[in-house]
């Protein structure tokens, strides 16, 4: 038996590397319920055009990442071993390596934040040996792996647990949990707007790591990252099947531009070299014109669906994942499963009526305010703008019917000094200006984010649309009527009851 100086624990290939739970696996996982560890099996590192594998890793976020390897070597295999150091060797059941997989990890960290990132320390999982048995073992054998390195098969939680702290001491200088493991699983890591690393809870890591089901339902709450996941998870899939074809489905032309950009975002930061002609971000419209030259059939200017639609059925893609399913039509819904009757359907979506995947945790969860005023909703408009460009406040956002947009557009001309811009869903992000200040429809704000947002004509506009449009705002939300109707009565009860708390 051979066995190298703690060389490497990756394996550069795509089979899956499967480390069980063990005894001593569970034991670790228990800790990391009592305690500041962090512990995934069976995680992947993206970098490049490569995937690497590894079985076991914890984040002690005062301390650095420990590096596990499970071995199942018994007294008997050891006693007799001939001991050598192994050098340039794979990970195997007869080796163990670490070298490479710290060359790894650093060279992620030296090009994505130009430092080797955190310490790294290694340990061996031992199932079949406990502490006994190793203290008979030859002199060479226990220089080689130290007391301290080993986890025995009969170690307490508690021995555990001093074993990893013994490693170091606390630091107060490590980058945070989510830059850590953000920078070095891309997957799990969302990205905001302006950059921020957000590292993924439970609930959105298992729908990244989960195989797709025909038909799969992601329901979340606003700000839950849904759109983002529906990017991870389709970066992952093509990277383990390079001819796989993804289609993702926006609202609107603006927000397929907003998400291709989110998309070359999340690309550059990770590192990694995909073929983007294999993930395509488009409109409802634009897949049903597709599907009628299919048909050889005229194409449409106006999202509607007809009958031979539903009767014939043309390969779009492998899979087909649906951001925002609850702003569109149960037609086309309907459609999109009849579409993938012998592929894979992701429907995202704010309801909860179907059982799935449930994200429950908004991670840009801010305390907006929120004020409701009855009154001239035009009067009042114009004096909130004003004062906020007087505060110099940056992401205005007004969203109201056309009449009113129009309307509030010619009298801001004249009531404070700086132009709004009215913004089109129909028009790309590349031939739009934005401003400070943007006027738009109820229609038009799909994945739109704002600092401020101002709620018009409420009355008249469905519950979805009115939801979606209260959670653009990061900072104010303020709600505008002249008369009390049902959409204000269940705002009010929902909004002001849950600031009071």
């Amino acid at each position: 038996m051979n066995i190298s100086s703690l060389t490497s624990f990756f394996k550069k290939n795509t089979d899956t590397l499967s480390v069980p739970d063990t005894i001593l696996i569970k034991k670790l996982k228990n800790l990391s319920m009592q305690s500041n560890l962090l512990v995934f099996k069976d995680v992947h590192i993206y970098h490049h055009a490569s995937i690497y594998e590894i079985g076991l890793i914890v984040l002690d976020s005062l301390r650095g990442l420990y590096l596990f390897e499970s071995k199942e070597w018994s007294y008997d295999e050891l006693k007799n071993a001939n001991i050598q150091k192994a050098s340039n060797q794979e990970n195997s059941t007869d080796t163990l390596a670490f070298d490479n997989t710290q060359s790894i990890i650093r060279q992620k960290f030296n090009e994505l934040t130009h430092n080797d990132g955190v310490p790294i320390f290694n340990y061996l999982l031992m199932e079949n040996l406990n502490a006994d048995e190793y203290e008979h073992l030859n002199d060479s054998f226990q220089e080689l792996l130290p007391r301290e390195k080993i986890i025995f098969s009969d170690s307490l939680q508690s021995d555990i647990f001093k074993k990893l702290q013994d490693a170091s001491l606390e630091r107060n200088d490590l980058a945070s949990v989510d830059n850590i493991m953000g920078t070095l699983f891309f997957q799990y890591a969302i990205l905001d707007h302006d950059n921020t690393l957000h590292f993924c809870s439970n609930e959105q890591r298992a729908f990244i790591d989960t195989p797709l089901e025909p038909l799969t339902y992601l329901n979340g709450v606003h700000g839950s990252g849904k759109s983002n996941l529906l990017l991870l998870k389709s970066l992952v899939e093509t990277f383990h099947s390079k001819s796989k074809k993804i289609v993702i489905i926006k609202p609107t032309l603006l927000a397929c531009d907003i998400l291709k950009k989110q998309l070359l975002n999340i690309i550059e930061h990770a590192i990694i070299e995909v073929d983007l002609s294999a993930i395509e971000i488009i409109t409802p419209l634009e897949l049903l014109n597709r599907h009628l030259f299919k048909l050889k059939k005229e194409k449409i200017t106006h999202l509607e669906m007809s009958d031979i639609l539903m009767k014939k059925t043309f390969h779009a893609a492998d899979i087909i994942m649906c951001d925002d399913a609850d702003q569109l039509s149960g037609e086309f819904i309907a459609y999109l499963q009849h579409l993938q009757e012998k592929a894979f359907l992701v429907l995202a979506q704010t309801s909860n009526e179907m059982q799935s995947l449930q994200l429950k945790i908004n991670y840009r969860a801010q305390h907006k305010k929120i004020n409701f005023y009855q009154t001239n909703p035009h009067a009042k408009a114009l004096q909130i703008i004003a004062k906020l460009v007087a505060r110099k406040s940056k992401d205005i956002v007004v969203v109201s019917n056309s009449l009113s947009r129009e309307k509030l557009k010619d009298d801001l001309a004249s009531f404070i000094d700086k132009e709004p811009y009215t913004l089109e869903s129909s028009v790309h992000l590349i031939n739009q200006d934005f401003n400070d200040l943007l006027l738009c429809n109820y229609t038009d704000i799909n994945a739109i984010k704002a600092n401020h947002i101002i709620l018009m004509d409420l009355c008249f506009t469905s519950e979805n649309k009115i939801e979606y449009a209260f959670n653009l705002s990061e900072s104010t939300v303020d709600v505008l009527y002249e008369e009390d109707c049902q959409e204000i009565k269940e705002l009010r009860n929902k909004y002001e009851q849950s600031t009071q708390e």
